[in-house]
């Protein structure tokens, strides 16, 4: 699963595994009393979740999410996504959506300014500092996503012990 090499905040991968889905889902709770120390392994009917716990679980820490489809030749279809904890994504897209509401307000400030031929000048300083703050956001985003890596690593390596176990 070529990680490094993706361009999404969120990487994700599509695997074909040799395996139903039952024996994949008796590897994962076998595994999940193995690495109960450093991992949480959390299964809800097809779908496996692997958390990062206790002493290295940073503010930028990676879940993995798998999805399991059985194919009609009884392999198994696993659909996997990398992600930020919950908290941080939603916190993340919280200032997403504000500073986009904020940019479309001051354009129709400006707008309303230009109409009236008033100065707008103030509407666009803070339309580039939004517009600033928002790739800052994003870089922000890389960053993290790069502290990250050897934890979704880790993971990765964890995910194929499951499905080859």
């Amino acid at each position: 699963m070529e990680i490094d090499d993706q361009i999404a905040l969120r990487p994700s991968f599509n695997v074909d595994v040799p395996k139903s889905v039952g024996e994949i889902l008796k590897n994962a709770t076998k595994i999940e009393q193995e690495v109960r120390e450093n991992y949480r392994i959390k299964i809800s009917d097809h779908h496996i979740f692997f958390f990062i716990i206790g002493a290295k679980k940073k503010y930028y820490s990676p879940h993995l999410h798998i999805e399991l489809t059985e194919n009609e030749d009884k392999t198994t279809h696993v659909k996997g996504l990398y992600g930020p904890d919950q908290m941080v994504w939603t916190f993340f897209m919280f200032l997403h959506f504000i500073i986009a509401g904020l940019f479309l307000i001051f354009a129709v400030i400006a707008y309303s300014h230009w109409t009236l031929k008033q100065s707008t000048t103030f509407d666009f300083v803070i339309m580039g500092l939004l517009l600033v703050s928002w790739f800052a956001l994003y870089f922000q985003a890389r960053i993290n996503r790069k502290k990250c890596q050897p934890q979704m690593h880790n993971l990765e390596q964890l995910m194929q012990r499951m499905l080859t176990f």
